[in-house]
């Protein structure tokens, strides 16, 4: 069972490990344009993450376990009718990005404590990498089809070249290396939408030919098959807003101290997005197995694989958070020698990085969850996380905290709700 599910996972880890790596490439670039560049990525760094939730672990979960499903049953003409109905939602959903964030992100941005240069950076990397949303919608929602399909090759393949033309792309931008203009912080956002076009090129084109095994043509939109995918995609959604909330109240909480703490959080909290590509590797191979499983009939083996697969990634996450909790220098002094950003980063991993064990079994059951179509525990352990979020915001703008006691806030949130999915995992019964 764990052979499968690291099978399923290792492709999808290696290559979101690497999109992660770019992500962390790109913030070293932009680290080289000064202070007000990396508080201005900062920014938009958790409405960035927002999008990459929603799409990927939300809708993008609901698309997995229903092609799953379907697949698992037998019904393949419907599993690609699922994929059909995915790409009219991938487009939808990322129109609505863009006007959202061409409309409300200079707000959005001054509310989160830009102002100045730093509130300018903001603006214009978001403009450029919000305006790109229906690509990148469109391919995530995709991929998610493919590995729901079982199919996680190609989706890794695409994804890694996507991560090395980003890796030349960016920092010829950014720099304006190799006698392109120099475009600073905006050639970071256009890198990213470049890429992504490119990408969903090649999945459309691979998934249109005869060697896929989940084809891509038109059908009839149908109302059930929206809502097989919705019913849970738009609940997880709703998860994953929650999670990036939780991140934008604390990059509030750091703008209410200043320019160098959101630097500094905004850097601390950058591995944990160095970590998501475990959790989620491992988390979209369990949506498949579990869902596989119990189209198929078989409880018994799909409440395993949940089991195996959260002691697994909480154990392999669990030594990296213990590491940089007591050698938080390790990753902070890879972006910068700034005494007050270093004190800040600093606090965070030594609070928070030692739970990150206990986030993996958070993250894990929410998947196995998707996968059961049974995510009401899950969503209730998110609440909990968000409120948290939320007071520790308050305290800290309001005075009565600092923003180290927000860190804490922020771990001990991370044990209550573990508590609560554990509890949800072993009360609710899982059924076909």
């Amino acid at each position: 069972m764990l052979s499968t599910l690291i099978r399923l996972a290792l492709p999808t880890v290696i290559v979101l490990f690497m999109t992660t790596v770019l992500s962390v490439a790109e913030t070293y670039f932009v680290s080289g344009l000064g202070m007000e560049a990396i508080a201005g990525a900062s920014l938009v760094v958790p409405v960035m993450m927002l999008m990459s939730m929603v799409s990927n672990g939300g809708i993008g979960g609901g698309v997995s376990s229903a092609i799953a499903r379907a697949r698992g049953a037998g019904r393949q003409q419907e599993a690609e009718s699922l994929a059909w109905h995915t790409v009219v939602i991938g487009v939808v959903a990322g129109g609505l990005f863009t006007v959202a964030m061409l409309l409300g992100g200079p707000a959005l941005y001054r509310g989160l404590g830009g102002s100045g240069r730093s509130l300018d950076q903001a603006v214009l990397y978001s403009t450029i990498l919000f305006a790109g949303a229906i690509p990148f919608w469109t391919l995530m929602l995709l991929q998610a089809a493919l590995r729901g399909a079982g199919n996680v090759k190609i989706p890794a393949l695409v994804m890694l070249g996507g991560v090395a033309a980003g890796l030349v792309l960016s920092p010829v931008l950014i720099m304006g290396w190799l006698g392109a203009p120099r475009m600073g912080i905006a050639g970071a956002g256009l890198a990213q939408v470049l890429c992504n076009i490119g990408a969903l090129a090649i999945v459309v084109r691979y998934m249109r030919s005869g060697a896929s095994t989940l084809r891509l043509r038109l059908y009839p939109l149908r109302r059930a098959h929206f809502s097989a995918i919705l019913g849970i995609g738009l609940m997880s959604a709703i998860n994953a807003i929650m999670a990036a909330l939780s991140i934008t109240a604390l990059t509030a909480a750091a703008g209410a101290v200043g320019v160098a703490a959101i630097a500094g959080y905004g850097i601390a909290s950058r591995l944990d997005m160095l970590l998501v590509p475990v959790m989620f590797g491992f988390g979209t191979a369990a949506i498949t197995l579990v869902g596989t499983s119990l189209g198929a009939g078989d409880v018994a083996r799909a409440r395993r694989i949940a089991i195996v697969n959260v002691v697994f990634v909480a154990a392999v996450v669990g030594v990296i958070g213990l590491v940089v909790s007591m050698f938080p220098q390790l990753w902070l002094g890879l972006f910068t020698s700034d005494a007050t950003v270093l004190a800040v980063g600093a606090q965070y991993l030594h609070i928070v990085a030692p739970f990150y064990a206990v986030t993996a079994v958070i993250f894990e059951l929410y998947f196995a969850g998707q996968g059961a179509q049974r995510i009401a525990w899950p969503m209730t352990a998110s609440v909990v996380r968000f409120a948290f979020a939320l007071l520790a915001m308050v305290l800290v703008i309001q005075g009565y905290a600092s923003l180290t006691t927000a860190f804490v806030l922020v771990a001990a949130s991370i044990v209550v709700a573990a508590t609560i999915s554990l509890t949800g995992f072993f009360r609710t019964r899982w059924g076909q």
